[in-house]
């Protein structure tokens, strides 16, 4: 069913969803959540496809915005809201508004957002195309708990990810990373089968393709190695070559459907690592809903590290034992457990009895403890302890 709305409000539009519901005979509501499509007239229909075969998945009120150009300066300063509902089989398994704004009105599309979002769901917001550089800042990302973004629709890719990088907040992720799940699942699931350890790896991929770069860099942040970025023909990734000391471990996709998994000393293995489109790439950004950390540590990683040798950051033990104060803790435990204490001296482990040798090494050998120099020598603490000492061994008795 489809009701069309022009120069219309935010109220009206909600009563036209009522009616809807009620036509066809579901006045109840049963979505999950609320999914915002930020677009051009020109990407509009695709990605209203892509949401519609999501929402078998994830049924949910599809709201696309689309900020219409005005094309004389009379149109610009006057504001007008058109919007299409549309319910039941029009709008898959869930409900859908097609919101065109004309005018002043495009400055403020968050005041048309809002009363139309499910109460008590989670927003998420999705730019197919010309996404803002902090989608976090943006006034209708701002509603949303989770931002989507594709920099592979981008003017320039790879400098897209470094102000992505720049501006990420919890929340935000990129289809360009959701392309490789795959990917990073079967080389994850080759390394569990081998005790070897990575040196090196080498992705392999067609140019202008963020998901070769987000690859790469998962790669040598989690693993540690440098990680060098080779073009080829595509389409896509094309393959992944890691070196271990026991043989390296190759996955290759030449086709872009089927790749070969190669591992020294084992028969090689078909794989099905099919390009997804991008109705499948939404329905699983939709799985979660929490900010994806694992993205956020390759993103921040950064494309101009890739192919330089990886520092690891020391651990925090490892601070503790280089900072200045802790240096002399095992000096000076290592003095009280073999130095010339008094109860070492009484107890005959220190030295020979009568000896009181009083080296600051705490030396037990025949040497230091016959030598008339050590003997004679002996300072005043070592005097003081050794005639302290019986005191210390009587007081168990």
């Amino acid at each position: 069913m489809k009701i069309d709305l022009t120069d219309t409000t935010a109220s009206k539009i909600n009563k036209a969803l009522v009616q809807g519901r009620r036509a066809i005979g579901s006045p109840a509501v049963g979505m999950v959540l609320t999914l915002v499509i930020v677009t051009d007239e020109e990407n509009a229909y695709d990605a209203l496809r892509a949401a519609s075969e999501a929402s078998r998945e994830h049924p949910s009120r599809t709201l696309v915005v689309i900020k219409r150009v005005s094309r004389s300066p009379r149109d610009r300063t006057s504001s007008r809201l058109d919007a299409e509902v549309r319910v039941g089989a029009d709008a898959g398994t869930g409900e859908t508004v097609i919101l065109r704004l004309y005018g002043e009105v495009l400055n403020h599309a968050q005041s048309v957002v809002l009363p139309l979002l499910l109460p008590d769901a989670p927003v998420v917001a999705w730019w197919p195309v010309n996404a803002p550089l902090d989608p976090a800042k943006d006034p209708l990302g701002a509603l949303a708990q989770r931002r989507v973004t594709d920099t592979y629709a981008a003017e320039q890719p790879i400098h897209e990810l470094t102000a992505r990088a720049e501006a990420y907040s919890p929340g935000d992720t990129d289809l360009s990373w959701t392309r490789i799940t795959p990917w990073r699942s079967m080389l994850a699931a080759a390394l569990d089968q081998v005790a070897c350890e990575v040196t090196g790896a080498q992705v392999e991929g067609e140019e202008f393709n963020p998901s070769v770069e987000l690859l790469a860099m998962w790669l040598a942040e989690r693993l540690g190695v440098p990680v060098k970025r080779t073009l080829s023909p595509g389409p896509g990734l094309t393959g992944v070559r890691m070196e271990t000391n026991c043989g390296p471990i190759v996955l290759d996709r030449a086709d872009g459907s089927l790749a070969t998994l190669s591992i020294q000393g084992q028969p090689n293995r078909a794989v099905a690592l099919k390009r997804r489109e991008t109705p499948e790439l939404i329905a699983e950004e939709l799985r979660r809903l929490d900010p994806d950390d694992t993205y956020a540590a390759a993103l921040r990683f950064g494309v101009d590290r890739l192919g330089e040798p990886v520092v690891p950051e020391p651990s925090v033990d490892a601070r503790d034992e280089e900072s200045p104060g802790s240096g002399s803790g095992p000096s000076r435990g290592s003095a009280a457990e073999g130095g010339a204490s008094g109860e070492d001296d009484a107890s005959g482990k220190g030295g020979a009895p009568g000896g009181g040798d009083a080296s600051a090494k705490g030396d037990a050998s025949g040497k230091g403890d016959a030598s008339g120099k050590d003997g004679g020598n002996t300072s005043g603490t070592a005097k003081k302890a050794a005639a302290k000492a019986p005191a210390k061994k009587a007081a168990p008795k």
